[in-house]
């Protein structure tokens, strides 16, 4: 095969903090390589070295940002000011655009990335690589309406959607939330907006399943419970409350793992673990194959991050939603989209108590297979559409 028949995809996932960005950029990177695509993702995770790679996929290591508030970024890992920490991530991602020259260049989520840092590659892209298609990948939903729609008139983001992308990619349904109008987004930038569905993510066999119940000593007549919070940043709550419901009300016949997430701090970590000893508890900072895990499980509790939901249905395992209500309401508009297709239950944030997780608790391990009926029912179609988009896109290259 001659080197001019290669596909070059550019993947940019700017990664601040949590899991979600990068985790959702490997998921469709995994789906669109082959020998004959390369894959390249610019990357500021911390932890984009855990997760294994497969071949002809890459990244390069931007250095890491964390958000302060929504417009006060820090350098996570070294001591320089913010803005030179910016203009790093801006050289790199503008030298590593230049030389890869891709065909196709996806942006996840941030229509200009951190601090504005793409929009100048999406400019050059332009002027100097017209034939290079640019995405927007959204997720279902990135905020409530008035957010969004305050955030994107500011930054001037509806002028750039139109001006600088080829295409918008949202990872959803329209019928289940409608970004289109919840955001205003003008009818030029419509025109160009496709609904791929759901992202599916690849199954665990009952045969890996079977084997991580027995790594982790679950009995047969035990049922599995594992809790998640993504990155784990500001996933606390949710486990302390957990553990305090076992210290007070203990549940017979559950086999229960945390997985805290890495960027949860560390005392926190020990506390949980500590506390978690009486109970058999399992308490880990990260687990690289999420699949296995939610594939062994008979029941998720989760904040409910847009990736780790796709997870859970991909591996039809009922679920029960804790969904964070700061520093944006993403996570708790998705817990009441999925539970009106009756996909889920959850209990909102402001609401948690180890009492409501009881009764929550015991409630859904009394009768799950509603959960089940209605997942096997619910299509997760998303990767299939961005393969056919790709295969339009290679099949139109001059």
């Amino acid at each position: 095969m001659g080197e001019h028949e290669l596909y070059n995809i550019l993947m940019y996932s700017h990664d601040t903090y949590g899991l979600g960005h990068i985790r959702r950029t490997l998921a469709i990177a995994g789906y669109l390589r082959s020998a004959s695509t390369n894959i390249l993702i610019l990357t500021g995770s911390p932890v984009a070295g855990r997760f294994r790679f497969p071949d002809n996929v890459d990244f390069v290591r931007i250095p890491g940002m964390i958000k302060k508030t929504n417009d006060e970024y820090q350098a996570l890992a070294i001591r320089i000011d913010p803005e030179h920490a910016v203009t790093i991530r801006k050289a790199i991602i503008s030298a590593t655009a230049a030389t890869f020259r891709p065909d196709l260049f996806i942006v996840d989520k941030e229509p200009l990335g951190l601090k504005r840092e793409v929009l100048p590659v999406l400019q050059w892209f332009r002027r100097h690589s017209p034939q290079t298609r640019t995405i927007l990948g959204l997720r279902d939903i990135m905020d409530d309406r008035a957010t969004v729609r305050r955030d994107w008139r500011r930054r001037n983001v509806y002028h750039y959607l139109e001006e600088l992308y080829s295409e918008i990619w949202v990872y959803g349904r329209q019928e289940i939330y409608d970004p289109a109008v919840e955001y205003d987004i003008p009818a030029a930038v419509r025109d160009k907006m496709f609904f791929t569905g759901y992202l599916q993510r690849p199954v665990a066999s009952a045969k890996r399943s079977l084997k991580t119940r027995q790594k982790f000593a679950v009995r047969d007549q035990d049922r599995l419970i594992v809790l998640t919070a993504g990155g784990g940043g500001d996933g606390f709550k949710m486990m302390d409350t957990y553990l305090a419901m076992h210290e007070s009300r203990p549940v017979p016949g559950i086999k229960s793992i945390l997985i805290t997430g890495p960027f949860m701090p560390r005392e926190q970590r020990g506390l949980l673990a500590q506390r978690a000893r009486p109970y058999r508890i399992t308490v880990l900072p990260f687990y690289p194959r999420m699949e296995e895990m939610f594939g062994a499980a008979d029941l998720v509790i989760t904040m409910g991050g847009y990736n780790t939901v796709c997870e859970i249905l991909s591996q039809q395992t009922p679920a029960l939603i804790i969904p964070r209500e700061t520093p944006r309401l993403e996570q708790l508009l998705r817990a009441e989209a999925l539970k009106k297709q009756r996909l889920i239950e959850f209990i909102p944030w402001s609401a948690l108590n180890p009492e409501r997780l009881h009764h929550q608790l015991l409630a859904m391990l009394d009768d799950l297979q509603p959960y089940r009926q209605a997942i096997a029912g619910f299509p997760l179609d998303g990767i299939d559409f961005i393969k056919n988009r790709l295969r339009h896109f290679k099949g139109s290259r001059p």
